[in-house]
């Protein structure tokens, strides 16, 4: 197996070239950009399984360029950014992105992150790997595959990131059990969360936008006021 390709896109040359020499120390290929155009064009050439992606660039920014990605793609992408408040990470979850680092931040977090991205992306892709074969679940309007990861609401397929899989299925799993955020973060995101934040929440409302006939009567995610969300038989 040839070595994982990942995108650093951002216009801080120091901070892309300090990414780069962990990246690359962890045994990962690393292509650097220093706008979205010069970004989307290795994005053409190349087989980039992750995007490592600076919000704030002149021209396209972060944000944008995300959300240009999300159209065909569900490869990870993490953001970073100077901005710490609740609302930019929000911002920055509702337009596609998998994980969101603060700068400055320390390297071996952004590297364990990126590992933990590319472990889901694997999982995700059933042609990445080999996998026992799995029944469908079938909860209401869904039906959900497993081993192929394909997922039918309301008898249309919908294209979900690895993320937005693995929050649906351990609800869909668990039929009439509420889980509180605090449970679906440490166990699809496989850590603890020391503190409040609103990750989850995002990912949810994403979730629903694609999968609900109407994200604002949520039919299939149900919302426990206080406790959490389920799935109901």
């Amino acid at each position: 197996m040839g070595q994982i390709s990942i995108l650093v896109v951002d216009d801080d040359k120091e901070i892309a070239e300090l990414v780069e020499i962990h990246l690359v120390s962890d045994g990962y290929q690393v292509f650097k950009a220093y706008s979205a155009k010069e970004g989307f064009e290795i994005l053409e050439k190349e087989d980039i399984k992750l995007v490592i992606l600076d919000i704030m660039m002149p021209g396209i920014d972060g944000l944008n360029m995300c959300k240009t990605i999300r159209k065909n793609s569900t490869i990870p992408i993490i953001m970073l950014s100077a901005k710490s408040a609740d609302l930019d990470k929000i911002i920055g979850l509702s337009t596609g992105a998998d994980d969101y680092v603060i700068k400055p931040f320390n390297p071996l977090e952004l590297t364990a992150r990126v590992k933990s991205q590319l472990r889901r992306y694997t999982t995700f892709n059933p042609n990445s790997h080999e996998e026992k074969p799995g029944k469908e679940i079938v909860v209401n309007h869904l039906i959900i595959n497993k081993e192929d990861h394909r997922v039918i609401s309301y008898g249309k397929e919908v294209k979900l990131t690895p993320i937005e899989f693995d929050i649906l299925y351990l609800l869909a799993s668990n039929p009439g059990r509420v889980f509180s955020t605090d449970e679906i973060f440490e166990r699809v995101w496989n850590e603890k969360m020391f503190e409040a934040n609103n990750t989850v929440m995002v990912h949810i409302r994403r979730l629903r936008e694609k999968i609900e006939m109407d994200s604002r009567n949520a039919q299939i995610i149900k919302t426990v006021w206080g406790v959490g969300y389920k799935i109901e038989k």
